[in-house]
């Protein structure tokens, strides 16, 4: 059996003489004759993608290389103000408009483009889309697919199932528990018509000021982001479903968001293979169906100082020919600030396909980009063979993910796997094992609903990530309630006024101890001031850092701390039973606590973590 690269090297080939040749695509099987089935398989997928490649004119094998956002919960029947919103932004009124225009190869979802209402709908969205996709003169079904990492980034909520996030994951340190996390989130996508998840995020956060990814990393340590991808890789995989390890070659330490910005990775060549590359060697070394690009300029490697997005040296040099990775390479969203710093946006689709890309993620303007990337190939910049190539990897990833099969899924479907109370209940579990005990001077943790039954939860309230839940205080007070507490919630916020500082005071002293929830405390933040007001009573106060687990750096007199490293219910939930004493604290930092004065000495170091 020939390895995947001598496939994908002979694909342009392959579709345009119809060859069936030899290689091999990404299949999972076990057992006598499963080799022999999966070499049949991978012939047909092959011959399939060669007739359909065969059949396209250049716009359709342009267009099947877009994964594009479209607004609307309804593939034929947006809201009109989402129908008016897709006019301004793309020149058509729906998703299936969309698709015949431009021939899509994909769609990406969003909440904020209000197509994740709640699951039933979603599925009705994908099948709609499959439908418009079954319409088209060579009618290839789309992969519609979703940035649901969990944690800090889900954009689709309740009443599906929501886990806890990367580096929560990290703190609990188990490779069962994320590559099950993978398997649930990843059949309960599929049931709702996703077949693409923008996860797991490869990243090794090495950079406490890190503002783009954060908590969505499991950690620091190289080695157990490694193991933690791998597994997360292979529970998606099991569910059906395309993972996603970005964002190559490595976002973990900058102190710029891509978002909005260019940020530069200053590592060298020998630190980049150390600290960076070993997550994505073992996601190749999974079989990831794909692998995203970060806007970011590594000189070390290309000293163009193009981002990889757009690096040739990056994605061919290192990314296919080093590492040896054979699947689909997605652009992040070509929307953001880090990609269109140097070149406008016609350029850089092209620019991205030249560099080594496969799939074009979001592009501000699909007519500038789709116009660009055809002006290229007609005046040979980038030529049919090369296209062919791209498209070629976007089919057979399609194949593998059962879509040429059945692209369709059901009401039943849904309610057979989404959010169920087995699933919600194996959240809860995974969640009990990520909460990290920071501080416990004195044994004030746990608290006792027999010496301490009146609480006053306070602190900040950051919207729910994915829409539904939140907010913390509520949450948190709510948790206490069932737990056998009398809690009342009072929403400071992130910037609490003096005002709020004293009311949160007059309400703890007729309490018996506070809980008061903090996100990413700096030495300015009025949290500070909250904090110390609360300390002052006398009564205990629990300090639970509901994002960066840094906070505590900034906060000396808390005589207890937790980090939840995320705001959602799960987490939080997670985190009222271990202050109730209803569960042990079993979370080990993932990454260091540095002290907050100028030493750069390390405060909590990695794999702290304190029991009862």
């Amino acid at each position: 059996m020939h390895s995947r690269r001598t496939v994908l090297t002979t694909a342009a080939a392959a579709a345009c003489a119809m060859s069936t040749g030899g290689g091999a695509v990404h299949a999972v099987a076990s057992g006598p004759g499963a080799a022999e089935a999966a070499e049949a398989a991978d012939a047909h997928a092959r011959t399939r993608a060669a007739r359909l490649i065969s059949r396209m004119n250049m716009e359709e094998k342009v267009g099947q290389l877009f994964v594009m956002r479209v607004y609307g919960h309804s593939a034929t029947d947006p809201d009109p103000a989402d129908a008016e919103t897709n006019r301004k932004e793309m020149g058509v009124s729906n998703a299936a408009e969309l698709i015949a225009k431009y021939h899509l190869g994909g769609i990406i979802y969003f909440g904020w483009a209000h197509n994740t209402r709640e699951p039933h709908q979603i599925a009705d969205l994908s099948n709609g889309i499959q439908r418009a996709a079954a319409a088209q003169r060579v009618p290839v079904p789309l992969l519609i697919s979703v940035d649901q990492e969990h944690g800090i980034v889900a954009r689709i909520g309740a009443p599906a199932t929501l886990f806890p996030g990367a580096m929560a994951l990290g703190a609990g340190r188990s490779r069962e528990d994320a590559r099950t996390a993978g398997r649930i989130a990843g059949e309960e996508l599929y049931a709702m018509g996703i077949r693409q998840d923008y996860a797991p995020v490869a990243d090794v956060n090495v950079n406490p000021a890190n503002p783009v990814i954060g908590v969505r990393s499991f950690g620091s340590d190289p080695k157990a982001v490694a193991r933690l991808v791998t597994a997360q890789i292979q529970g998606y995989r099991r569910a059906g479903v395309a993972a996603t390890a970005k964002h190559f070659p490595g976002h973990g330490d900058t102190a710029t968001d891509s978002h909005v910005g260019l940020p530069y990775i200053r590592h060298t060549a020998e630190e980049w293979e150390r600290l960076d590359a070993p997550p994505f060697r073992a996601a190749i070394e999974a079989g990831v169906d794909s692998i995203m690009t970060a806007h970011i300029v590594v000189p070390a490697f290309d000293a163009s100082e193009d981002p990889a997005t757009l690096s040739r040296p990056i994605l061919t040099g290192i990314l296919r020919e080093r590492l040896g990775f054979d699947g689909v390479v997605v652009t992040d969203s070509l929307g953001m600030q880090g990609v269109r710093t140097k070149y406008g946006d016609a350029r850089v689709a092209v620019l991205a396909l030249k560099a080594g890309v496969d799939q074009l993620l979001n592009p501000p303007d699909i007519a500038v980009a789709y116009a660009g990337v055809l002006k290229a190939v007609r005046t040979g910049e980038l030529t049919e063979r090369a296209i062919d190539e791209k498209l070629f990897r976007v089919l057979l990833l399609k194949e593998r993910r059962g879509l040429f099969d059945d692209p369709y899924t059901t009401h039943r479907a849904v309610e057979r796997s989404v959010g169920t109370r087995r699933h919600l209940a194996t959240a809860d579990r995974i969640a009990d094992h990520t909460t990290t005990l920071l501080v416990n001077d004195g044994g004030t943790l746990p608290l006792s609903r027999r010496a301490q039954p009146r609480l006053l939860v306070a602190g900040a309230d950051p919207a729910s990530p994915s829409g539904t839940g939140g907010p913390p205080t509520k949450v948190l007070a709510e948790t206490f309630e069932r737990l056998g507490f009398t809690a009342t919630a009072l929403s400071t916020g992130t910037a609490p006024t003096r005002e709020l500082i004293d009311q949160a005071v007059t309400a703890l002293r007729a309490q018996d101890a506070a809980v008061v929830a903090t996100y990413n405390v700096t030495a300015a933040s009025p949290q500070r001031a909250l904090v110390d007001a609360l300390l002052a009573t006398g009564k205990p106060v629990v300090q639970v850092a509901v994002r960066n687990p840094y906070d505590i750096a900034q906060l000396p007199g808390v005589r207890a701390a937790l980090a939840t490293y995320s705001w959602t219910d799960v987490e939080l939930r997670a985190a009222a039973r271990v202050i109730a004493g209803r569960r042990e604290p079993e979370g080990k930092l993932p990454v260091p606590v540095m002290r907050a004065d100028a030493s750069g000495s390390v405060l909590y170091p990695v794999g702290h973590g304190l029991s009862y």
